[in-house]
């Protein structure tokens, strides 16, 4: 009944949408969003969508607005009521107070013809033929119109406002989603050490300098420059065939032409490089000279993985 009631919205969208959308886009104050009861709820889930996106929004509950909280709208704020009926007490009592000031006023409502469709600027119709609820009482597929509607607005001003990515990342700067947007290798190779050899460094410093660096991995060095590299797999492979290790050198059993990322590459790619290549390691480069080590354990205990 929900999948439905959303199916049947596309049809109920007309001008006023569009006129909505773009007095939000136009405004230079915020957007206040208000409902009771269930309302309410789907109202403090659109205004953080909003914020989230670009367009700043603020939540203020029907029946607290008519109790002091009305002092909060500015001169160029939208607000934008939610209200299944159009017709509850709180919503008629607010309405003429917003509209003296000369706010411009939208309505998410399911009935367009309620005091509030007849009362605002624009109505956004979240008609629905019943509740999924078996008694058709609890806001059930009203609730789901009312934010699908959100999410439309807000995509929409998204959208319009040529919200990137990296828009984003700057308003998630927390938790794993925020950092696969912004964190990048060099953030993570530079708090690690730093091991490296050169070709003619002896294993026995190659198993020490992997063991002292604890990143399971050395880069063999000429010049600053990336030849090669020696895993722990390289060490253990080497010792099952070779008896005596004390003439080798790391040139030896060197992997050549290793896989490498740039400092300045997004760590999200570091990650899809060594998912590609089934490695746990990657060694880093900085203007085409080795610059250290990021490990799959910097990913996961950064959350991206």
């Amino acid at each position: 009944m929900e999948s439905q009631a959303i199916l049947n919205l596309s049809k109920l969208v007309n001008d006023d949408f569009a006129d909505a959308v773009n007095l939000i886009y136009q405004s230079k104050g915020r957007v206040i969003i208000t409902g009771i009861g269930k309302s309410a709820v789907i109202a403090t889930k659109i205004v953080a969508t909003l914020n989230s996106t670009g367009t700043p929004a603020i939540f203020m509950h029907a029946a607290d607005a008519i109790h002091g909280d009305l002092g909060l709208i500015l001169e160029d704020d939208v607000v934008i009521f939610i209200s299944k009926s159009g017709n509850t007490p709180e919503i008629k009592v607010l309405v003429p107070f917003i509209k003296s000031s000369k706010n411009k006023m939208i309505a998410i409502t399911g009935n367009k013809d309620s005091y509030l469709g007849q009362q605002v600027d624009y109505v956004l119709n979240a008609y629905v033929e019943k509740e999924a609820c078996p008694n058709n009482l609890a806001p059930t597929t009203s609730t789901t119109a009312q934010l699908v509607i959100g999410d439309a607005l807000a995509v929409c001003l998204l959208e319009l406002r040529g919200f990137s990515s990296t828009d984003f990342a700057k308003y998630h700067p927390g938790g794993a989603l925020g950092k696969k947007l912004y964190l990048r290798v060099h953030d993570l190779s530079s708090v690690n050490q730093k091991p490296q050899v050169t070709a003619d460094t002896s294993i026995k410093q190659v198993i020490v300098e992997i063991t002292e660096k604890m990143l399971g991995v050395t880069a063999v060095v000429e010049n600053d420059k990336i030849i090669g590299i020696i895993t722990d797999g390289d060490l253990r492979r080497m010792l099952s065939k070779v008896d005596n290790i004390s003439t080798l050198t790391a040139k030896d059993i060197m992997s050549a032409n290793p896989k490498r990322i740039d400092a300045n590459a997004m760590a999200i790619d570091a990650m899809d490089i060594m998912e590609s290549h089934e490695i746990s390691q990657l060694l880093v480069e900085e203007d085409g000279k080795y610059a250290g080590v990021v490990h799959l354990h910097d990913l996961i205990k950064e959350g991206i993985i």
